[in-house]
């Protein structure tokens, strides 16, 4: 997202056009045809997103691509921006990749780039999920580890937005972006700007331009609006107060003290689409159990193991666009601490969705 030097090339067109965060592709859900959109929507909104709670661990791969001290630190004062706003994820910082869920290189010439949410879930230990391809102290390098941060919690680009109603110059774009310092193929144009994301894949009807999610154009690359082709889209260096709303929707501040979750009781999930359910589980003996979901719901289902005051993912899975519930079986301990996080895709049947530990 953000700039490489305070000073960027000029295009043929004589269009100025900083260095841009080349998101890879995002995978495409295999979901059944004859899903109802409604729960198409939720499910495609939602798959991307940690479920709240979650510890991330991320590694700082700087051995063989040499970072400096300063490279190092700003990603760490990135990752605190974005948990200083009060979110419910935690961030730990790991020395092993195999450990991490988020894997951060700097390797020179890459440029920058981060793999959206859980997506990073599907790259091998041995793999970069997040790479920073140009100097991070300048104002423009520390908005760059935020936008990428920002990747790697769920979040796409705003510029992608298709309630922005940018008319772009699609010629003069590809054209700008194929020069220095992108040199990108019109293809990687197409996905990191002018492709629109589908309306089920973002929430509400508002464009930010001052999102930290968003690139900042030069002039004359936008049709319309009027006043963005006049003056283009001046650098986001910042976390905008609606990207504060936003994050806090999905990964609200977790409660202190969590409902436990008794053998043979069944909890009603009374849930919005997206929204989360949380409980504790102190097993009083040790046997194999059986844990699942009630009713006509996709959800995800998450289990941790709480480990010297921390809690470790254990096991997990998602059952969005299918007909059946989620089901865990798994051995647990005697006087040990688990927690099951369940997030809603969708309720999409006549009945309530309800949790079940037996």
């Amino acid at each position: 997202m953000a700039l490489a030097h305070n000073e960027a090339p000029t295009s043929q067109e004589g269009t100025t056009a900083p260095a841009y965060c080349a998101q890879p592709p995002v995978t495409e859900p295999i979901l059944r045809p004859d899903l109802s959109p409604d729960r198409l929507s939720a499910i495609i909104l939602s798959r991307t997103k940690w479920v709240n709670g979650t510890v991330l661990r991320y590694c700082l791969l700087n051995e063989s691509d040499g970072a400096s001290a300063e490279q190092l630190d700003e990603v760490r004062k990135a990752f605190q921006d974005w948990k200083d706003i009060g979110i419910g994820l935690e961030f730990r910082e790991v020395d092993r990749p195999s450990e991490s869920e988020i894997r951060i290189g700097f390797r020179q010439g890459d440029g920058s780039w981060s793999y959206v949410g859980r997506d990073a879930l599907g790259i091998s230990t041995r793999e970069r999920t997040m790479n920073f391809g140009w100097d991070l102290t300048s104002p423009h390098g520390k908005a760059t580890a935020r936008h990428e941060i920002g990747h790697a919690l769920g979040f796409a680009h705003e510029h992608q937005n298709p309630f922005a109603g940018i008319e772009w110059d699609d010629e003069k774009v590809y054209v700008t972006l194929a020069s220095p310092p992108n040199n990108w193929p019109r293809e990687q144009t197409f996905h990191n700007i002018l492709r629109k994301l589908s309306i089920s894949e973002v929430e509400g009807s508002d464009w930010d331009p001052e999102s930290i999610m968003e690139y900042p154009f030069p002039p004359g690359l936008i049709l319309r609006p009027e006043k963005y082709h006049r003056e283009g889209i001046p650098d986001p260096l910042l976390i905008s107060e609606k990207d504060r709303t936003y994050i806090k929707r999905w990964y609200p501040p977790m409660e202190d003290k969590l409902a436990e979750l008794h053998p043979f009781q069944s909890v009603e999930l009374d849930l919005a689409a997206g929204e989360q359910s949380d409980f504790a589980i102190v097993p009083s003996e040790t046997r194999m159990y059986e844990i699942g979901t009630l009713g006509d719901s996709d959800v995800v289902i998450v289990l941790f193991e709480e480990v010297d005051g921390e809690l470790r993912y254990f096991t997990g899975e998602d059952d969005s666009g299918e007909d059946t519930n989620a089901r865990l079986k798994v051995r647990l301990f005697e006087g040990r601490r688990y927690v099951l996080r369940t997030r809603l895709y969708s309720a999409w049947g006549p009945g309530q969705a309800a949790l079940m530990l037996w």
